[in-house]
Formats: structure tokens, C-alpha cells, sequence
């Protein structure tokens, strides 16, 4: 297929090398210049949006949140200065429910198709093409973009409508938060009780508090990587989200608002572009106590 890319940060730069070695045809953008090595591998960059629009049939945008995707498809020289009729738009990004149904119906009034397929898996679901993709939108659509998909990903669902991609992504980063603050605080009373925090998260892993967030993100804390990842700045946008659409619902989160200030209380102190990991240096802070090293 002939597809453009815009947005080639930590997760857009390989999931787009991803679709490269797949044999497409990729037309590039990004705020700064499109990395040499996709440049290499035969990836073409485009001065604009509306460039890349242009010249795909199908133009993924992967960046940071509500306001940048509707900036990078409406603004002047945006995607929709370069649609024409039956091509198909794909919001890779995680941003407002909401708002992606109003960028579905503006898109589709072009006489274009519009898909929402938000990811999960970090920089190294990335890398390994292994990320999670919950899409929304038509099924018929869903299957024309499929093959793409699986070249970036292993479990890749069609949820729903326009929207219930990001309502799902939404869903994730509740679960990914609280059980962040959960393997935290887990280990931060192993090592303040006097066991080996790594020993316990190597006896936890055996059991029903199994995760991945405890085999990946407890490494972490063990060993106080916390370089990202998934930066704590873009979680605390993901959680704005939870929060946001939680009150238009008239439904309470009390565990999401306190993972929100879990987070907040790291960017206070300087943490918003730690790896979401990081979140266990809040509760460090307040025990007075660190899970590993000196």
C-alpha cells in the first residue's frame, strides 16, 4: 500500500520501520526531520500533512494528543488539505473519545473513512511489533487496514465505532496506573518490612498477582531504571482523559484520581518525563524508604 506516517517520536519512528520492511510504500512527517535510518530503509519525507495526504491511500498519525491530531489533520496544511474521496484516515494516537467522533464525522464528510486504533506496549511493543491495537470503526475498513496492523502488532481488535478504539485505550491506562501503584506499593512494604523486594517480586511472578507490569515495571523499580518508556507526562494526560469523561458520565474513579496524584506529585518534582514506572518514587518519598538500590 502506498501510506503516510506523521508522528515519528519513540513509538511512530519504528512502527513505521515496522510497515517499511513490510514491503509498503511510506510517505513521512514529523514535527522535527524524519529519521535518517527510515530515510535509508526507502521511507520518503514529505514537507507537510497535507503532503503526505497527497500521496497515500491510507495516512496513519501517531502523536501526543487531542489538540496535536486535530492540528495535524485540520490545520493549514493538515491531511485534510490532501484527502481525496475513498482514502482512510488512522488515529494511531491515544487521545479524547469525544473528540475523535467529531474528527471521524469532519473526515468522512470528504468523502474519506475514518479509523481510531489507539496502542499499548510502549517503546517496546514498538520495537517488537508485539503492541496491543484496539480499533473503532467499520468492519469493512477495519479489513481493508488489517494487514497494516498486523505488521505493528500481535493483538489487534475490532471493539467497536468510531471512538470505542479510544474509550478502550482510556480503559488500559486505568488498569496500567493502578496496578503501577499497586506492584509500587507491594514491593515498597516488602523492602521496608525487611524481605528482599526481588525475591518477593520473584515469588509474586509464580502466583495470582502475576503480571506484566510486575515482571516489566518491578524490574524497574528494583533497579531504578526509569529512564521512558512511557513518559508520566503523557500517563497524566491519558488519566485527564479517564477523569474528564468520568465526570461527563456522572461516575466516580476514586483509584484513578489517586494514581492522577501519584503522578502529579512526580512532576512536582521534576519526574513528568520518567518512564510511568517512576510513579513508586511518590510513594518512596512518603515512606521515607526506597525498594532498591542505595
Amino acid at each position: 500500500m502506498k501510506v503516510g506516517f506523521i508522528g515519528l517520536g519513540i513509538m511512530g519512528a519504528p512502527m513505521a520501520g515496522h510497515l517499511i520492511k513490510g514491503g509498503h510504500d511510506l510517505f513521512l512527517n514529523t514535527r522535527t526531520n524524519v529519521p535518517g535510518d527510515l530515510i535509508a530503509a526507502g521511507g520518503i519525507a514529505c514537507g507537510s500533512a497535507a503532503e503526505v495526504a497527497r500521496k497515500a491511500d491510507v495516512i496513519i498519525t501517531m502523536v501526543p494528543n487531542t489538540p496535536d491530531v486535530e492540528a495535524v489533520l485540520f490545520a493549514e496544511g493538515g491531511v485534510s488539505e490532501g484527502l481525496s474521496k475513498g482514502k482512510i484516515v488512522v488515529d494511531m494516537s491515544s487521545i479524547s473519545p469525544l473528540e475523535t467522533k467529531r474528527f471521524a464525522e469532519k473526515i468522512k464528510a470528504l468523502g474519506c473513512d475514518y479509523l481510531d486504533a489507539p496502542v499499548s506496549g510502549g517503546e517496546v511493543g514498538a520495537k517488537a511489533a508485539s503492541l496491543t491495537i484496539m480499533v473503532g470503526g467499520s468492519r469493512v475498513v477495519f479489513e481493508k487496514v488489517k494487514p497494516l496492523f498486523d505488521l505493528m502488532g500481535k493483538n489487534v481488535t475490532l471493539v467497536g465505532g468510531n471512538g470505542d478504539g479510544q474509550t478502550t485505550k482510556v480503559a488500559n491506562q486505568i488498569i496500567v496506573a493502578l496496578t503501577i501503584e499497586a506492584v509500587g506499593e507491594a514491593l515498597l512494604f516488602a523492602a521496608k518490612a525487611g524481605a528482599d523486594p526481588a525475591n518477593v517480586r520473584k515469588a509474586l511472578m509464580g502466583g495470582f498477582a502475576s503480571s506484566r507490569i510486575l515482571e516489566v515495571h518491578g524490574e524497574r523499580m528494583l533497579h531504578r531504571q526509569f529512564d521512558p518508556g512511557f513518559r508520566i507526562e503523557l500517563h497524566q494526560k491519558d488519566l485527564n482523559l479517564a477523569l474528564s469523561s468520568a465526570r461527563a458520565l456522572g461516575l466516580s474513579l476514586p483509584n484513578t484520581a489517586t494514581a492522577q496524584e501519584l503522578f502529579n506529585a512526580c512532576a512536582a518534582h521534576g519526574g513528568s518525563k520518567w518512564d510511568h514506572s517512576g510513579m513508586v518514587r511518590a510513594l518512596e518519598a512518603m515512606a521515607n524508604h526506597q525498594i532498591g538500590g542505595k
